[in-house]
């Protein structure tokens, strides 16, 4: 086998960028993972699935959200969302409310515990992946510029249903 076939079937094949982004990707689940891994240090924090974490993450910026919305938005099912706010309103996260503009519909609201819980462990992961980087901030605009935009594209091309099948959880 030549070494251009022994490339074309690894799994790093193609151009060097296409490398680099692979890379990328591969680094952004792996540090996403060890954020999760090491929990938290503080005993007040309520540690959070992905999803109860998606959804969080979300009313911070919309604070009376319908759950479509937030399904919507999160790219979460319908039915799974009901899941996740069940266990949000049980640790006392989020609440529903009947929807002002139509009594028939709810929104969700955080709760002042759980802005509380999010800031909390916002600056647990703050610190610790500032305490990884060494603290050193040289290159952290352009890293939160460039995850911004990468945010923002996936999210923007997120397809509306799950044709395919979803990523795995776990990293190899």
């Amino acid at each position: 086998m030549t070494e251009d076939q022994t490339h074309q079937t690894s799994p790093t094949a193609g151009t060097d960028e296409d490398r680099r982004w692979a890379e990328l990707a591969d680094l952004v689940l792996i540090i996403s993972r060890e954020i999760q891994f090491r929990g938290y240090t503080d005993e007040r924090a309520i540690p959070l699935s992905p999803s109860e974490g998606m959804v969080m993450r979300h009313l911070q910026h919309d604070h009376a959200a319908p759950p479509s919305r937030i399904a919507a938005a999160t790219g979460l099912q319908r039915t799974n969302l009901s899941t996740v706010l069940g266990g949000l309103e049980r640790k006392g996260l989020v609440e529903r409310r009947a929807d002002p503009g139509d009594g028939r519909g709810v929104t969700v609201h955080t709760t002042e515990h759980g802005r509380a819980n999010y800031a909390l462990v916002r600056r647990e992961w703050a610190a610790a992946v500032s305490a990884a980087a060494d603290h050193d901030t040289t290159h952290l605009d352009a890293a939160l510029t460039l995850l911004s935009a990468m945010e923002a594209g996936l999210t923007s091309t997120r397809p509306r249903t799950r044709a395919t099948r979803p990523a795995a959880q776990s990293h190899p």
